[in-house]
């Protein structure tokens, strides 16, 4: 079996690669990126094939999904009313070459409200495009990847405080790792055909994460609530129109329950998704080796 990954140079794509070589001979993985040099660390790291994978390339996609069995679809980081196409793109050229499987990346949260939610549609409209193709397919809808608060925690030292919209909500978060795992068997287990999986840990509020960062950075952060349009106006501000209502419109969709979901990891992966305490007390642990 022949497993292709698009945006394989990207962290979630990466992280499954890495995670299939363990259980899958690595001639039979392809790692597709838009742009093929990007993803040169996965051919010395891992000695994988890497071919040209631009979504808004259709004929480039049927070829370098020449004699690919499955292809899991990681969901285009542009705006919602591209990716459709995009991902229309990807699975029209799978068909053609002969493709027989496709996995693919969705989201949680809402589709009628909050800022997020036209990222929601256009990913849910994926997930029917692909339903429709008459190919073999798993959708998995990712939870919140919580590497971001982790990667930020020196802006958090500096700041001592996190602030957001979120409130009192609780947030299925999950990481690039063990969605790696849950998608490595989606892909090559047969028994998950024709499922939709909500791939997140246990939800988990703003204050708990917190306190989850305090102990294991050895920090004294609290956590602030903003009203919803105080939070895009100062995500706007430092990250653009675009990503400052995405990176809003996520933590508005946490403070109404949206990212607040029973979760299928196991189902999806074969064991339980890591819990938060031993997440963190992992980060603690390597922290206080790499000193």
């Amino acid at each position: 079996m022949k497993i292709a990954v698009t945006a394989a140079n990207g962290k979630l794509g990466s992280a499954i690669i890495e995670s299939l070589i363990k259980t899958h001979p690595v001639n039979n993985i392809i790692a597709l990126a838009r742009s093929p040099i990007k993803a040169q660390f996965l051919i010395e790291q891992y000695g994988v094939e890497v071919r040209a994978g631009d979504y808004d390339d259709a004929r480039q996609l049927e070829v370098s999904l020449q004699g690919v069995d499955a292809v899991l679809l990681v969901s285009s980081m542009d705006e919602p009313d591209k990716r459709i196409g995009q991902h229309r793109n990807v699975i029209a050229s799978a068909k053609k070459s002969g493709v027989t499987k496709i996995v693919y990346t969705s989201i949680q949260g809402s589709s009628t409200q909050a800022a997020f939610a036209p990222i929601v549609q256009s990913n849910l409209q994926t997930e029917q495009d692909i339903k429709d193709s008459g190919l073999d397919w798993v959708i998995g809808r990712n939870g919140i990847y919580i590497e971001p608060d982790v990667d930020y925690i020196d802006s958090y030292k500096a700041q001592g405080v996190i602030v957001n919209c979120a409130g009192e909500g609780r947030c299925g978060y999950t990481t690039h790792k063990e969605l790696a795992i849950a998608y490595g068997q989606m892909l090559t287990d047969a028994t998950h055909h024709a499922n939709i999986y909500n791939l997140n840990g246990n939800p988990i509020t703003q204050q708990q994460l917190t306190q989850y960062l305090n102990e294991a950075f050895d920090t004294a952060l609290t956590y602030r609530s903003m009203t919803v349009d105080a939070y895009r106006q100062d995500r706007i501000n430092e990250l653009g129109q675009f990503m400052g209502t995405v990176v809003a419109g996520i933590y508005e969709q946490i403070s109404i329950g949206a990212m607040d979901n029973d979760s299928d990891f196991a189902k999806a992966a074969g064991r339980e998704h890591i819990g938060w305490a031993d997440y963190f007390d992992q980060l603690k642990n390597s922290k206080l080796t790499d000193q």
